[in-house]
């Protein structure tokens, strides 16, 4: 009797939210402390509009919303935990990564800078925690030379959230294609355009650039930003 054909192989999980990204909209849904908009079930919400418009995923800050909005919404969520405002303070530590794979993040963003980390350990050491409890990392980096480095060291995804806000980053006003283009030429995983980008012209650009997806999130999920922009740019 002949046996049955095996099973088929499951799918790579990290190549399958690769292929789920690719020339796609992420958003970014986040306020910052003392804004208005910064709260759990808001946050939410605003990811849920975010899915209905179309993104294929959001990227979340803090364990607790990442846990309400794993819970809401239907699509793949980018946590960071953002403690403190200097220095390395994008999922600074491997107890912060962590934290936001238990919460339920399928992708866990953290600065990859040259930077030293706060609690003494290196990006690969938190990439190498993540992976073990089952989630992948996107890099969030300023340089090209950070970037080839995080690719190194293992990140599934690169962005260049940090460009222009580092030292040792040229000061922006527009996104950093140049960026972009060099890391999509020298890496071989997926690089996420992130920073500046407000515009949907913009968006395609670095998608034109060599980006696999694109972050947005002041220009959609900022209201208080925006407003503020509009009354400065008012004669008088």
């Amino acid at each position: 009797m002949t046996p049955p054909p095996p099973p088929p192989l499951s799918p790579n999980p990290r190549q399958s939210l690769a292929a789920s990204l690719e020339g796609r909209l992420i958003v970014s849904c986040q306020a910052p402390p003392g804004d208005p908009m910064r709260h759990t079930g808001t946050l939410v919400r605003m990811a849920l509009a975010a899915e209905a418009g179309g993104a294929a995923a959001v990227r979340v800050n803090e364990p607790e919303v990442v846990a309400a909005t794993v819970a809401a919404v239907g699509l793949p969520v980018i946590g960071l935990w953002k403690d403190g405002d200097t220095g390395v303070y994008i999922t600074p530590s491997v107890r912060h990564a962590l934290a936001l794979v238990e919460a339920g993040a399928a992708v866990v963003a953290a600065d990859a800078t040259a930077r030293p980390r706060p609690d003494g350990s290196t990006f690969a050491d938190l990439v190498a925690a993540v992976h073990a409890a089952g989630a992948q990392v996107m890099a969030d980096v300023s340089t090209f030379h950070e970037g080839r480095e995080a690719a190194a060291q293992g990140a599934d995804l690169v962005a260049t959230t940090l460009s222009g806000y580092v030292p040792g980053s040229p000061r922006r006003t527009e996104p950093d294609l140049a960026l972009v283009a060099d890391l999509a030429a020298a890496i071989g995983v997926p690089v996420v355009a992130e920073g500046r980008i407000a515009t949907p012209a913009q968006a395609a650009a670095a998608l034109a650039a060599g980006a696999s997806s694109v972050v947005v999130g002041t220009a959609i999920t900022a209201p208080t930003a925006l407003t503020r922009l509009f009354v400065e740019g008012l004669p008088g």
